[in-house]
């Protein structure tokens, strides 16, 4: 094996198990533990790991990042359009959906402009401007705009969602650590987003992989209060065993 190759291997095994260790990496490619000490320096240089004593862990993100809505649009595409295809086959003729602000439920908003006697309760405008010439029905919730993800938060926001109620909501999240719960960089979106879940009959994540093991400043709300997780085959295979023990239903797309 090419050491490229091999350094493709540790990071794939990496996102799989959420860590990895000089020792079983050495017995995995039958090599040295010098060689593997070499790999995992290489790829800590290089961007793609943090080193730790023993072995690597995945890179650490701040928690106060919020990368604007156009950052996200170019990341996992193709992970969220699969995601956005298995919500809308979960949608039926005559409920009322909550999406909230983020790319994979904007994808959603895209899957679901054909499906007639819809009803979609929002804080994003883009959403609401996605479906602006389609046959599904809009409620906009009010609030100040936060221009970095286009979405509509504070008193206004959370009030309107107070005198509604849902079947689902689609929830987009910026970390999901499953010890520890839902999280978004921004206070203001948290409380938005904990409204939204009083306001539905049903919780549902939707995330890519890379989600997985983050943690971002506010809370949303922890891993009990959430139903299904929609997301795709990368999702490390602790947290994938991890939900399942809480009783979280997963669809893998």
């Amino acid at each position: 094996m090419l050491s490229e190759e091999r350094r493709r291997a540790i990071l794939e095994l990496l996102h799989e198990d959420g860590r990895v260790l000089v020792k079983d990496l050495a017995r995995s490619f039958h090599t040295s533990l010098i060689t593997i000490r070499k790999d995992l320096e290489f790829l800590h240089h290089a961007g793609e790991l943090e080193r730790t004593h023993g072995g690597a862990l995945p890179l650490k993100i701040g928690a106060l990042r919020d990368s604007s809505l156009q950052e996200k649009e170019s990341q996992h595409r193709q992970e969220k359009i699969k995601i956005a295809a298995a919500a809308a086959q979960m949608i039926s003729k005559g409920q009322v959906i909550i999406l909230d602000s983020g790319t994979t439920t904007t994808a959603i908003a895209r899957a679901c402009r054909v499906i007639q006697s819809l009803t979609i309760v929002t804080n994003a405008t883009n959403i609401a401007a996605e479906l602006a010439d389609t046959p599904v029905e809009v409620i906009l919730t009010g609030g100040a705009l936060r221009k970095n993800s286009y979405s509509l938060v504070g008193p206004l926001a959370e009030e309107s969602l107070k005198k509604l109620s849902a079947d689902l909501l689609f929830l987009a999240v910026d970390g999901f650590d499953v010890r520890y719960g839902l999280t978004t960089p921004n206070l203001l979106e948290a409380r938005v987003n904990r409204a939204m879940a009083e306001a539905a009959r049903r919780t549902i994540v939707v995330c890519d992989s890379s989600k997985f093991g983050r943690r971002s400043m506010s809370l949303i709300m922890p891993t009990s209060a959430v139903h299904e997780t929609i997301t795709d085959k990368g999702i490390p295979k602790h947290d994938l065993a991890a939900l399942r023990k809480a009783d979280v239903e997963v669809t893998i797309v």
